[in-house]
């Protein structure tokens, strides 16, 4: 695959629970970043790929990407080929980077579909999910339990929740991923927190997940 601005090579992806892009980079910070990376120099791409791409890399995983490193290489060529047309702050970009890796995971989903799976597989042995990331949404259960709790969600609820903890995006800017309006992301949102107080209450492992959730 190629890697024009080099910042792809040579940066393992690191998928750990500190995700999140450091409160303390200011706007300026990101502006003299962006206009950088939007200029070619190649460590400010390194830059926005090291804040950026673990994040992503976790969604893609949690979303069930069958190659999420791969996905995510291509989430910042189509990223870094259209830097020069974006126009945005920090949280606009981490959006705007959201929006794409979201269209990418869709666009591989569908594809699968339309193939068909014929690999057996096990949720047991399955290690292409983000370790532990869903924890901080259920009380800190244990991996499995927690990965069960979340995939028994409806799959619009499932999208926000992984969105809001991996992502660490806002409701707007979920909004703004998944195409939806702000209020109807808060109530995919409450729904997905109730399902899970009850089963957790409950004490019940779903088996099989919810689809009703589609606002």
């Amino acid at each position: 695959m190629a890697d024009p601005d080099g910042a792809l090579a040579g940066a393992p992806l690191r998928v750990e629970r500190t995700l999140r892009t450091p409160a303390s980079a200011g706007a300026e910070q990101f502006a003299s970043v962006l206009l950088a990376a939007q200029a070619g120099a190649r460590w400010a791409n390194t830059r926005l790929w090291n804040d950026h791409a673990p994040a992503v890399a976790a969604f893609l995983r949690a979303r069930g990407s069958r190659e999420p490193e791969d996905l995510t290489s291509e989430v910042f060529l189509a990223v870094f080929d259209r830097l020069g047309d974006f126009d945005g702050g920090a949280a606009d970009f981490r959006a705007y980077v959201f929006t794409i890796a979201y269209r990418r995971l869709a666009d591989e989903l569908r594809r699968r579909s339309r193939r068909g799976d014929t690999a057996e597989w096990s949720q047991e042995l399955d290690d292409r999910r983000a370790p532990s990331a869903e924890e901080e949404a259920v009380g800190r259960l244990g991996d499995r339990s927690a990965r069960d709790l979340i995939d028994s969600l409806a799959p619009d609820q499932r999208d926000v929740m992984v969105l809001r903890i991996i992502g660490d995006l806002t409701v707007e800017q979920v909004a703004q991923v998944l195409g939806k309006r702000p209020g109807a992301v808060k109530a995919l949102q409450r729904r997905a927190l109730e399902s899970l107080r009850r089963k957790i209450a409950s004490g019940r492992t779903p088996g099989r997940r919810s689809v009703d959730g589609r606002e």
